[in-house]
């Protein structure tokens, strides 16, 4: 067992974040943490201890230089010392709060780090990765914080309706009423990021459309942020139908679960095919998400790597 200083008791807000955070660093440190009077105690196998040790000591000198941590930091600088130790935290900037009418969304792992900032910085932009690692709901958070700062003009959400024959046409109701459940996952995030009256004037007036992805074809979208959700269901034709229709102005991320795919015949999903062919155009961001990245229920992480496992031993 080893003790240090915690480089936080001084400054009692740093020391309740940490706290919150003891249990979720000890599964990610594989070490017993502890917090006894003015010390952190580490009990566990030596060269987690040592590592242990140099991450608190790299966030000591991070919070030295004036700089705030907040919770979902301490997660974000762990990601960064293990997928590069040699480097520090000197690099470590994390991303301002993205401030909306309900809520301010910050990324809680170096992975939805870099997506924002992937975001910010190309006009075409593919998050790639397992259910609940917040693909679609940081596109949203920027597409919604974009509009507010009149960056566009307007948001488009789309995403395919991958049982659009026959079993549609069951459906009891009109068009948009058949289609609504496909879109259903756009609406929730949607009104979880603003105030619903908000959003409900914003798509009478046409300023954010949520629409299938069938009604993107011959249109040509400028100034506005664009998000294609599950595009793993996507074919070929689709894919480029909608990259093709990006305008001047415009933003365009498109995220995928490429192990759910619900086509007829997998291997010829559109994002598949996009993700091969694109891979080479530098103005072009693909990041991937692992279970890492879930902020869903902590059980999603452990499903997700067990069925990754299973995928595996095939």
């Amino acid at each position: 067992m080893e003790k240090i200083e915690n480089p936080f008791i001084d400054n009692s807000a740093f020391s309740g974040v940490l706290d919150k955070n003891l249990k979720k660093l000890e599964k990610r440190l594989g070490v017993l943490l502890s917090i006894r009077g003015k010390s952190i105690l580490i009990d566990g196998p030596e060269e987690k201890i040592e590592f242990t040790k140099y991450y608190f000591d790299q966030l000591k000198k991070y919070e030295a230089q004036g700089r705030p941590l907040r919770k979902e930091d301490f997660s974000i600088a762990l990601d960064l010392l293990e997928e590069d130790s040699s480097k520090g935290l000197d690099k470590f900037f994390p991303a301002e709060p993205l401030i909306l009418s309900r809520k301010s969304v910050t990324p809680k792992s170096l992975n939805q780090q870099k997506y924002i900032q992937s975001i910010k910085k190309n006009d075409l932009v593919f998050g790639i990765g397992p259910a609940g690692t917040g693909k679609t709901y940081l596109a949203m958070a920027l597409a919604l914080s974009f509009l507010q700062n009149k960056m566009v003009n307007r948001i488009i959400l789309t995403r395919p309706a991958v049982e659009a024959g026959e079993k549609l046409g069951f459906l009891p109701g009109d068009l948009q009423q058949k289609i609504n459940p496909y879109l259903r996952p756009l609406y929730d995030a949607l009104f979880d990021l603003i105030l619903y009256e908000q959003a409900n004037n914003l798509m009478e007036k046409d300023i954010i459309e949520i629409a299938p992805l069938a009604y993107m074809r011959g249109r040509t979208l400028n100034s506005a942020f664009i998000i294609m959700d599950e595009a793993q269901n996507t074919t070929k034709e689709q894919m480029k139908m909608l990259l093709t229709r990006t305008g001047f102005g415009s933003k365009l991320v498109v995220t995928a679960d490429i192990t759910q795919i619900d086509l007829p015949q997998p291997k010829k999903s559109g994002v598949l095919h996009a993700m091969k062919i694109l891979s080479y155009i530098k103005e072009i961001a693909f990041v991937r998400f692992n279970e890492k990245d879930v902020v869903r229920h902590p059980l999603v992480q452990k499903i997700i790597r067990a069925y990754k496992k299973a995928e595996n031993i095939k």
